[in-house]
């Protein structure tokens, strides 16, 4: 009897270590993928802005009055997010914890 309980410690170890290793995996897997498409979405959007930027600009005449109105667009957007930030931070809060309790 006491065979079978150390047989069966032994096999649930070595389950809850093959369980954490694919949890582990899965998530470096994961890292991985959102971090490569974080820096091509990065790129994406730097090259989109500043090409807008510059047809805006041509449309005015003048290349840095493109770029000045992008980057007011984008400082119009930081403190948008500014003022709104408890309500983002709530928002996001209570997305992680009904995630963890389903």
């Amino acid at each position: 009897m006491l065979d079978l309980v150390k047989e069966y410690a032994a096999k649930r170890l070595d389950l809850l270590k093959m369980e954490a290793t694919e949890k582990s995996s899965v998530t470096a897997g994961t890292f991985t993928f959102l971090a490569i498409a974080a820096v091509a979405a990065m790129f994406f959007l730097i090259l989109l802005n500043i090409g807008l930027g510059l047809l805006i600009g041509s449309y005015l005449g003048n290349y840095a009055y493109g770029l000045l109105i992008m980057a007011g667009f984008y400082l119009l957007i930081i403190i948008i997010v500014f003022l709104t930030r408890n309500s983002i931070k709530n928002a996001v809060a209570n997305k992680i914890i009904q995630s963890l309790n389903s």
